[in-house]
């Protein structure tokens, strides 16, 4: 009989099926039982190389724990409910979701977890670029996964992040389009027939962003010491199921083929016809009769620099009570109507400003001041930071005003004019060159010079 291997030693041995097997012992399971790993291969030698792979990973605590491995749906559905969802604000965590339920379980979710390869992201990235999707939107996918995998990787229930291995597709930089300030000056005068004219001063001339805007509320307003105190912003949220099976729930909503080339149902939709429902689809949480966490919301910004107080300036005070004075009035005239949500910008009933509807404006705006059309971001934050840059505030002045973490993002927001570029190479060159004289002047000193030299030559003769 031969003797009993000491613990933890691997065991290799021919069986009768004509294989070589592998027998690596990696510790416990959870439930206390030995966790012994098998491989297998051809020859002898292969079945070590193998083993001593896995003794490897286990020495060095990276071994995969032990079980079946999720498929990339079942992780990304784990990953999303449990996980990110602790973290992550609801914005980007709506966008995680519909990136995943589009892109990623349709593209990759039949894999295992431990079986996805650098070759099948790739494939994907492919085909979502030739179906016409921005490289920003599969960046956006890349990042997502990778993440998932990252998380994964970091509970051991794969051995390497594979997304680390594939160089997603490079994205240029949008260039931003800040109005200038004969722009600014037009848009405000279009704004200036508006009821909420204050609404798109506090955009353009403080560089708030939309939801910051419309989230703003009377109680953080402090007109005496004339700051704004941006503790909320608005939102508008994409409603989650509240039922106990949203498959279910939305049967009747479910539509897997797609609209044939001439539909008549969403040709008035903007984005045109919706992608089919896959065969899981937990989706139109909207008519979910226990529907919740949708609709516009009051949320946190993202940042805790974010809530910091900004000036407001001092030309602003008159103004903003004069609209709280407005305000009062369309109180009185909506009567038991009124919603009173303390919102600093609102619909005649009081409800807070809808950003699709507050984006519509904005175009309609740019169309009546005579300005190209471009994003709502350029005309309000981008516009600020670069003004403000142009009237000779430093970088750190505005990195506070626009509430930046870090001014490598002040610097991406403020655009140079090349007529500042030109003023300053002017002065650059004055501080450094020798002073060109006149051409006449010059012209005249030539001739000077060359009568001086025939004399020296009559001279010499």
């Amino acid at each position: 009989m031969s003797p009993r291997k000491p613990n933890m030693e691997s065991s290799i041995y021919e069986g009768s099926d004509g294989w070589w097997h592998g027998r690596v012992t990696m510790g416990v399971k959870s439930d206390g039982s030995p966790d012994r790993r098998h491989r297998r291969a051809k020859t002898e030698a292969a079945v070590g190389r193998k083993v001593k792979e896995l003794e490897k990973l286990r020495d060095e605590g990276r071994a995969p724990v032990a079980g079946r491995k999720p498929t990339v749906a079942e992780w990304m559905t784990t990953y999303l409910t449990t996980i990110a969802s602790l973290k992550l604000k609801p914005r980007s965590l709506d966008d995680y979701w519909s990136k995943t339920r589009n892109d990623i379980i349709p593209g990759l979710g039949q894999h295992r977890l431990d079986k996805l390869a650098p070759e099948h992201l790739e494939t994907l990235y492919a085909a979502m670029l030739e179906e016409g999707h921005a490289p920003s939107h599969v960046l956006k996918v890349h990042r997502i996964l990778s993440r998932a995998l990252k998380i994964a990787h970091r509970r051991r229930i794969i051995v390497e992040n594979v997304a680390t291995l594939v160089d997603p597709p490079s994205v240029d930089e949008t260039e931003a389009n800040p109005f200038t300030t004969e722009e600014a000056k037009a848009f405000l005068e279009a704004a200036a027939k508006r009821p909420n004219f204050m609404r798109w001063a506090v955009g353009v001339g403080m560089g708030f962003r939309q939801g910051e805007t419309l989230g703003l509320r009377w109680r953080y307003v402090d007109l005496e010491n004339e700051l704004f105190h941006p503790r909320w912003q608005l939102q508008r949220l994409t409603w989650r199921h509240g039922c106990k099976d949203p498959h279910a729930c939305g049967a009747r909503l479910h539509r897997f083929e797609p609209c044939p080339p001439d539909c008549a149902t969403h040709k008035t939709y903007k984005r045109g016809c919706p992608e089919p429902c896959t065969k899981t689809c937990n989706a139109h949480a909207s008519a979910c009769p226990e529907r919740k966490g949708g609709g516009l919301v009051f949320t946190r910004p993202k940042t805790k620099k974010s809530q910091n107080p900004v000036p407001i300036p001092p030309p602003f005070i008159p103004y903003l009570l004069a609209h709280k004075a407005q305000q009062e009035e369309m109180r009185t005239a909506a009567g038991d109507e009124w919603e009173e949500h303390d919102a600093v910008f609102t619909r005649p009933d009081g409800r807070p400003l809808d950003p699709r509807a507050d984006w519509e404006e904005f175009k309609e705006l740019l169309e009546e001041a005579g300005i190209s059309d471009r994003r709502l971001y350029d005309g309000s934050r981008h516009t600020a930071g670069t003004i403000l840059n142009e009237l000779g505030v430093d970088m750190p002045t505005i990195m506070e005003i626009l509430r930046h973490t870090q001014i490598s993002q002040t610097r991406r927001y403020v655009k140079g004019r090349s007529t500042l570029s030109k003023d300053a190479m002017l002065r650059m060159g004055n501080a450094f060159m020798p002073q060109q004289k006149a051409a006449t002047e010059t012209r005249s000193e030539t001739i000077d010079s060359r009568a001086a030299r025939a004399r020296r030559r009559r001279r010499i003769r």
